[in-house]
């Protein structure tokens, strides 16, 4: 066995959101004989290995063939965030190379003018946000309210909506949506 078994298997248990305790109570080692492998301080058996790896669910050769390093990213720079919007409305999105990401989550910028487009949006999900710089005209349904900074919405999708920047400053605001639309 490598001696980078412990890194790898904690790496492992990490990425698939599972705790030391959980593990050890799926594949029947106890918590601390997986937590002095994890650290090293022991080196399991092949039949150990496998009877952990069994309880992820993972194969004893995909876990050293496995590239834990290039798993799913989970820090962006500015640079890596996808404009995914549509006439002068920017939306860059988060995560947009996850294929199974569960929410839309957004830094959007209306310049002065800008908005979603005359007709009103409705899908299924909900969206929230919360005005970071400038002000925002959103109408929901028949209610119309302008946002400022600091100011938030919370509303369901499927209610007709448009967004429109009436203001002489570009508007900055952080949104999620979910289910996260094919952008």
């Amino acid at each position: 066995m490598s001696d980078d078994v412990g890194a790898r298997l904690r790496a492992l248990r990490t990425l698939k959101g599972i705790s030391q305790r959980e593990l050890a109570k799926r594949c029947g080692v106890t918590h601390s004989s997986l937590s002095l492998i994890e650290q090293s301080k022991v080196s399991p058996s092949v039949s150990s290995l496998k009877k952990i790896l069994d309880a992820i669910p993972m194969s004893v050769g995909d876990f050293f063939t496995m590239d834990l390093e290039n798993g799913r990213q989970v820090f962006y720079s500015a640079e890596e965030l996808a404009d995914v919007g549509s006439g002068d409305v920017i939306y860059k999105l988060v995560g947009a190379d996850r294929r199974d990401r569960a929410l839309a989550f957004m830094i959007e910028t209306y310049p002065p003018g800008a908005d979603t487009g005359r007709e009103m949006i409705a899908h299924q999900g909900e969206e929230a946000g919360v005005v970071l710089e400038g002000e925002i005209e959103i109408t929901i349904g028949a209610d119309t309210r302008v946002l400022g900074p600091g100011e938030a919405y919370y509303f369901e999708t499927n209610v007709p909506h448009r967004f429109r920047n009436p203001g002489r400053e570009p508007c900055r605001l952080v949104s999620c949506a979910t289910p996260a639309r094919a952008f």
